[in-house]
């Protein structure tokens, strides 16, 4: 069975500053982590910026992944504003060390944000591949949507990136733990630290959980850092024949 080294990056992002931003990256990864994929926060080039952030601004955020991905030869993954007609899509991309991209449009626009007056809603539910393990790509408030992420015995990881503020930490904590133990799948998710440009306070929790909800490997709070994880696939399978709760599943159909 297959591993997947995974990098989660956790950091104070500056306010509608990518430069700043890609230096601080640069710096928390300043020796090669080893990592097939390398996790980035919810915007992590201009924070939650929905109004301010430019189109030229995502085209450094992608540029820099690109180069990223190609620096360290693994795939590089977090949400960017981009573009998307008269209003922006809040993108999840997942870039190849060549250059290629894949991406997943967030889907669950936070109305106490105003998101939706700004952003694009997502119409599509992707799947990502890698190593042989297959990742549900999700970010921030689709957390709390878990008919959206209910797998269906077709993903063994779910990934959230997120600007997740500390008033709220308890639920991000709570329904991590929940998606991880109700799907049986490894959860990988990593949120931002510090005060953005609205005032808002976040705290972190970036954070590796395995199949049964229990820490594998986590940032300290306010803390900047990096967390590498590998996970077994082998183990998951392991546990999922000894305890086949997706057997009994009910049947569902999700309409976008």
């Amino acid at each position: 069975m297959s591993t997947l080294t995974v990098s989660l990056v956790q950091y104070d992002i500056a306010w509608l500053s990518p430069e700043q931003n890609f230096s601080i990256i640069d710096q928390l990864i300043a020796a090669p982590t080893g990592c097939d994929l390398l996790l980035l926060p919810e915007t992590f080039a201009t924070g939650f910026a929905l109004q301010q952030a430019t189109a030229e601004q995502a085209a450094l955020a992608l540029s820099f992944m690109q180069q990223l991905a190609a620096r360290l030869q693994c795939v590089v993954a977090g949400s960017v504003l981009v573009p998307n007609g008269d209003k922006k899509a809040n993108r999840f991309y997942w870039v190849w060390p060549d250059g290629s991209q894949q991406a997943y449009d967030k889907r669950h626009l936070f109305c106490l944000g105003n998101e939706g007056q700004y952003v694009t809603q997502g119409s599509e539910r992707k799947i990502f591949e890698i190593n042989g393990f297959k990742l549900l790509p999700q970010v921030c408030y689709d957390l709390r949507f878990p008919v959206f992420q209910r797998s269906k015995n077709d993903y063994d990881v779910m990934v959230n990136v997120a600007n997740w503020p500390s008033a709220r930490r308890f639920a991000w904590d709570t329904l991590l733990r929940a998606r991880a133990i109700e799907n049986q799948c490894f959860v990988l998710a990593t949120n931002r630290i510090g005060p953005d440009g609205n005032g808002i306070a976040h705290n972190g929790g970036t954070i590796a959980l395995d199949y049964l909800g229990q820490t594998i490997e986590q940032v300290n709070d306010d803390q900047m850092g990096v967390v590498t994880v590998t996970l077994d696939k082998s183990q998951l399978a392991k546990y999922k024949s000894q305890f086949p709760a997706h057997l009994d599943a009910d049947g569902f159909e999700i309409t976008l």
